[in-house]
């Protein structure tokens, strides 16, 4: 059952079985395949995008609260009664209270500074109004204390006081806790801690650099991403999913080498050599909500070579269209002319034929369609086929 020549790039949501700690992940989605193969439906080049979280499950890659006590602890040399700094950690009860729970742990005599950033975090989260941010910047706040803005701190989508929620999770774990506001990342420093965590994603490296010299300083990638411990990932606490009441799910682990060998047993199994990705939150901004939805790393935690570091391009079709139909050519001359421009563009440097059509990485796009149609849409389809990529 091939699709028809007349049918563009799809994608299709595959259900499977439940997977557990400790599941065969391999041989179940390989399963899958073959039903899909037997249909008709795979074909060489396609790409197979699966779920981060299911690898992840499947590797029972797991730790507690209490462990990440220890790590922070080591890697920040860190005392129970010292001052540990917390700098721009994003709002969300899924991906950073439990970890909030194990720093606080690690210092249950001292204290946790939290600096948040406004009026969102670095994913979207609104912290305040823009309006009222934009007011305090004009008469000159650089820092604004969180007893000042308990009112104003309502997220709009969660109906979550974030303030309120990181200062009760601090201080159920015997530590103090003092929360502020500012968009300097220097004001941490003001606090005097004896260690700072930047919590935050994807500018971690650079407040890193800029604070390391004045204080010990680590990033969330930095724990956790030793591979000779039982749980692990070369993203750290990045990426990482509250599992359970004291347990958090790390990344998958040598998420590429997954990749690879799925694609070896798929391809000695059916005949047919696909991609395939390991993925994790696609890289788009809701409209609505303005929340800008990768809160993990990348959107590709692994895929096959075939598809790393390469980009994605096409024709400005609108303008090609527009501008071979003004000078007299035929419908079926503006497709040949089409055909031709696309073959041409493969691989050559931006022009105005391709400017229409921003170059982006072939894994970022493939993961974030695939994020749509199983993590948005909470489908139960943790693996998507990807067609005509």
């Amino acid at each position: 059952m091939s699709l028809p020549e007349y049918v563009g790039p799809c994608a299709f949501g595959i259900k499977m079985g439940v997977v557990l700690p400790g599941s065969d992940l391999k041989s179940m989605i390989k399963s899958e395949i073959m039903k899909i193969n037997k249909d008709g439906l795979l074909e060489d080049n396609d790409a197979l995008c699966v779920t981060e979280s299911i690898v992840a499950r499947a590797q029972e890659n797991y730790i507690t609260t209490e462990e990440i006590a220890e790590e922070v602890t080591d890697k920040l040399n860190l005392k129970p009664n010292d001052t540990l700094g917390v700098l721009f950690p994003i709002l969300s009860r899924n991906r950073f209270s439990l970890i909030l729970e194990g720093l606080a742990k690690a210092v249950p005599r001292g204290k946790i500074i939290v600096q948040l950033s406004h009026p969102d975090d670095e994913v979207g989260n609104q912290l305040i109004p823009p309006e009222k941010s934009q007011a305090l910047i004009d008469k000159g706040y650089n820092v604004i204390k969180a007893e000042e803005l308990e009112e104003d701190c309502i997220h709009p989508i969660t109906n979550v006081n974030y303030l309120k929620l990181y200062r009760d999770i601090i201080t159920e774990q015997g530590a103090e806790a003092e929360l502020f506001v500012s968009n300097d990342y220097r004001v941490i420093l003001d606090y005097h801690p004896q260690g700072v965590l930047c919590a935050d994603i994807h500018t971690r490296e650079e407040h890193r650099s800029k604070l390391e010299s004045k204080v010990i300083t680590c990033t969330l990638q930095d724990l956790f991403n030793d591979s000779s411990k039982e749980s692990w990932s070369e993203w750290g606490l990045l990426g990482s999913n509250m599992s359970s009441d004291n347990k958090l799910k790390l990344a998958p682990y040598n998420a590429d080498e997954f990749a690879c060998e799925l694609q070896k047993e798929i391809l000695d199994a059916t005949g047919k050599k696909i991609e395939v990705i390991i993925g994790g939150d696609g890289a788009y901004k809701d409209p609505s909500s303005g929340i800008y939805e990768l809160a993990d790393p990348k959107p590709a935690f692994g895929t096959t070579p075939g598809l790393r570091q390469h980009m994605r391009e096409g024709v400005k079709y609108k303008y090609l269209i527009d501008m071979y139909h003004n000078q007299g050519k035929s419908e079926k001359e503006i497709q040949e002319i089409i055909a031709k421009e696309s073959e041409k563009k493969k691989g050559k440097n931006h022009e105005i034929e391709t400017e229409g059509t921003t170059p982006r990485k072939i894994e970022d796009i493939l993961a974030s369609l695939a994020d749509l149609v199983s993590g948005s849409a909470d489908a139960g389809t943790p693996v998507i086929l990807i067609k005509s990529i």
